[in-house]
């Protein structure tokens, strides 16, 4: 299985204006979050990006890929029918070819110095020819953020599950009864890291279940959960950390990660620590 193509969703109502948001690269070069999404993708080796966007917003999002924008296509998401929707139309436009996803509202960084989050992510799809979630080890006070699976390790790679069930945020007290993984932490469950790599068996899961959609429209988690019971489905836990633009000070934060896993860290460092005196 190869992944060529890479699909960011934008479409909700909450997010379409957060990949609109600049940051200072590792290198101290101001850059929007959509031009490091794009970054990240076309270092895994993806050819081609489809971003997911309420219509109108495309030339938005064109000025902010800046010279990224090359390959650049958009699906257009009319009204809010869930984040399974989204996955779905992208899907379909890409003909039922596994893509590498990631949602727009995320920063992503590499501990692997070799690999970025992306990179890892898609090695791993191809070498295992199944869908693969990315995950993180996330303390249970954050359950309600993210979803969450488990399953047993996989063979004798390190941090690599197979999937067994997945909940989209669930409440501790579930996670404790349902979620818990090996190796992990005492009150540390996998959660989804943002992005994933979607094979075609996921979009026709999807499928299927949009015809029963609700008012709540159509999630990707109960789509993985149901893929889970009917093929091999794996979870990747990445040498990396995410980080939540959406979040209380989310950009703040990940403007930091990305600082100080730069050239300038020491730097940084020193400047933090005269604030912090000054106050």
């Amino acid at each position: 299985m190869k992944i060529r193509h890479a699909v960011i969703t934008a479409g909700g109502k909450g997010h379409r204006r957060i990949p609109l948001q600049t940051a200072s690269d590792v290198e101290g070069q101001s850059r929007t979050a959509l031009w490091l999404l794009l970054e990240e993708a076309r270092a895994a080796g993806i050819e081609s990006v489809r971003i997911v966007v309420q219509p109108g917003d495309e030339a938005f999002y064109l000025e902010a890929a800046g010279e990224l924008s090359d390959g650049l296509t958009f699906v257009a998401q009319d009204q809010p029918r869930g984040y399974g929707d989204a996955v779905l139309r992208a899907g379909r436009s890409l003909g039922f070819e596994p893509f590498l996803l990631m949602v727009s509202d995320h920063l992503f960084v590499s501990l692997d110095p070799a690999r970025n989050c992306a990179r890892q992510l898609v090695e791993t799809a191809e070498e295992y020819g199944a869908a693969v979630s990315a995950v993180q080890s996330t303390h249970e006070s954050r359950l309600g953020a993210f979803g969450t699976v488990t399953g047993p390790l996989y063979g004798r790679a390190a941090g690599l599950y197979e999937v067994k069930r997945v909940r989209e945020k669930p409440t501790p007290t579930l996670a404790e009864q349902e979620l818990m993984a090996p190796g992990l932490r005492p009150g540390h469950y996998l959660c989804f890291f943002g992005m994933h790599v979607i094979t075609p068996a996921v979009i026709g899961i999807l499928a299927e279940q949009s015809e029963e959609a609700g008012e709540e429209g159509l999630g990707l988690s109960p789509a993985l959960d149901a893929l889970a019971s009917r093929e091999r489905y794996l979870a990747l836990e990445i040498a990396g950390r995410r980080y939540d633009l959406e979040s209380r000070h989310g950009l703040l934060i990940a403007q930091l990660a990305l600082a100080l896993h730069g050239k300038r860290r020491e730097e940084i460092l020193a400047s933090l620590l005269e604030l912090m005196i000054q106050r």
